[in-house]
């Protein structure tokens, strides 16, 4: 069954009637120490089924996504008598509803559970589409399973505590889909201040993500466990979780969408090498990355750490090879491209000079 998609800013009125809607079961809330304080009380004083749910707290950071983290989500399921009936509302950012989505898949065989993420890349990515798991022996998102959602709400409500960090991070994902599907969702995307434009509950970011979900979710209803066109989604990730991976092993973590738009830079530049991507949209998208994102604090003598971490990526198929999704022009994406030590490395040696 896909999940069901809710774009509102009426979220209290959403949860109650989806909740409602699944039989009235027994829920049980996942937040971690940041949505525990900022979003849980504005939601447990306002909606009934929060009102009367169970809440298990986690430490918030993406380091915290560990196996710990998920034994003692697993322990307080058992200890609060979850049954295969009840539902897990995973409350957070993309970390939450990865490692809630993971507990929920996995307790009993298989439990319900909702997200509603609180951040903008959460909503983007970690959110839609089944993908769950947690970080293990220093690789990111190592182990997991395809578990769907029963539904997600996606809100800009609770985006006006969003330091602007966590935002571009978030929108850096939609820049991603953007690449993917035209030239004109590009530009609408490259025109919008996610910075100055954000505050409050605002429609048209509200749109816009909706916009962006969607062509996500098209791509993985057509493609749910990642055989073909879902890992088209993986453009910009294979470099960008190499650059997260070496930033978190060197203890100077950097946020993923961080990651992801200078990985997405990288691989445009692959893209122009390998395929013919168009030189002055390649150049105008890395000039918009520079401006808002900086760049990654890469040297020469990284390179051979940073291509052994890509030798890891899940989408690997043959361990000697690395694996790309890359671009012959906007709305073009070719999977299964892989490229030579020597092409990444002038990739990353022009990334630096750019």
């Amino acid at each position: 069954m896909a999940q069901k998609l809710i774009f509102t800013n009426l979220v209290i009125e959403a949860v109650d009637s989806l909740v409602a809607d699944l039989g009235s079961p027994r829920v049980f809330v996942l937040v971690d120490m940041n949505t525990a304080h900022f979003v849980l009380p504005i939601l447990k004083s306002q909606c009934k089924s929060f009102a009367d749910a169970t809440v298990i707290t986690t430490l918030a950071g993406d380091s915290n996504k560990n196996v710990d983290s998920l034994q003692k989500i697993w322990k307080e399921l058992s200890q609060g008598e979850a049954t295969r009936n009840s539902v897990i509302i995973n409350l957070g950012g993309g970390m939450v509803t990865d490692l809630g989505g993971f507990a929920a898949a996995t307790f009993k065989r298989g439990i319900r559970f909702v997200n509603i993420p609180t951040t903008l890349l959460g909503a983007v990515d970690a959110a839609v589409g089944g993908k769950t798991g947690i970080n293990f022996n220093g690789l990111k998102n190592e182990i997991g399973a395809f578990s769907e959602a029963e539904a997600v709400i996606i809100s800009t409500l609770f985006f006006n505590t969003l330091p602007q960090q966590q935002l571009l991070s978030g929108y850096a994902e939609m820049l991603k889909h953007g690449l993917l599907d035209s030239d004109k969702t590009l530009a609408d995307l490259l025109r919008y201040d996610i910075v100055t434009e954000s505050a409050g509950s605002s429609d048209r970011l509200l749109r816009l993500i909706e916009e962006s979900v969607n062509i996500k979710k098209n791509t993985v209803e057509s493609d749910p466990t990642e055989k073909g066109l879902r890992r088209t989604l993986n453009l910009g990730h294979t470099i960008g979780h190499a650059f997260e991976s070496f930033a978190m092993a060197h203890q100077s973590p950097v946020p993923h969408g961080y990651a992801v738009a200078w990985g997405l830079v990288v691989e445009l530049i692959l893209s122009r090498l390998k395929m013919d991507f168009p030189a002055e949209t390649m150049q105008q998208f890395a000039a918009y990355v520079k401006e808002n994102y900086g760049k990654f604090p890469l040297q020469c003598k990284d390179y051979p750490e940073l291509i052994a971490l890509m030798r890891h990526d899940k989408k690997n198929a043959v361990a000697s090879e690395i694996n790309f999704t890359l671009l012959s022009a906007v709305g073009s994406p070719h999977i299964d491209c892989t490229a030579t030590e020597k092409e990444i490395i002038a990739a990353l040696d022009l990334y630096q000079d750019m």
